[in-house]
């Protein structure tokens, strides 16, 4: 038996991380990447995100680059829908910004 079977993927360590993220707080993809033990691997966060299964309830619209960018580009859907979760939870989103010093998660 190996003693890593049960031992989480890197995509399901962000996952547990993301998560943990409560309601109107976020996260950058680097803060995600080091608090799930992966260093500076804040680009395999967002590809990890991209990966969440269908149906899933993982708050990914609550992870931004580090300076409260939302990523995606203007004008896209997602972009749209990370804009409303947020705003929904409280957090103010300015011209694709959220302010990190007013709402970056501290645990």
């Amino acid at each position: 038996m190996d003693e890593f079977e049960n031992e989480p993927t890197k995509e399901q360590k962000i996952w547990q991380v993301v998560a943990a993220i409560p309601p109107g707080k976020v996260a950058s993809y680097g803060q995600v990447a080091a608090m799930a033990g992966l260093g500076r691997q804040a680009r395999f966060v967002g590809r990890a995100l991209g990966k969440l299964p269908a149906g899933h309830s993982i708050p990914w619209y609550r992870v931004l680059r580090s300076n409260g960018q939302i990523a995606f580009p203007e004008g896209t859907e997602t972009r749209q829908l990370q804009t409303e979760n947020l705003r929904l939870e409280g957090v103010e989103v300015n011209k694709g910004r959220v302010s990190m010093k007013s709402f970056q998660w501290q645990p």
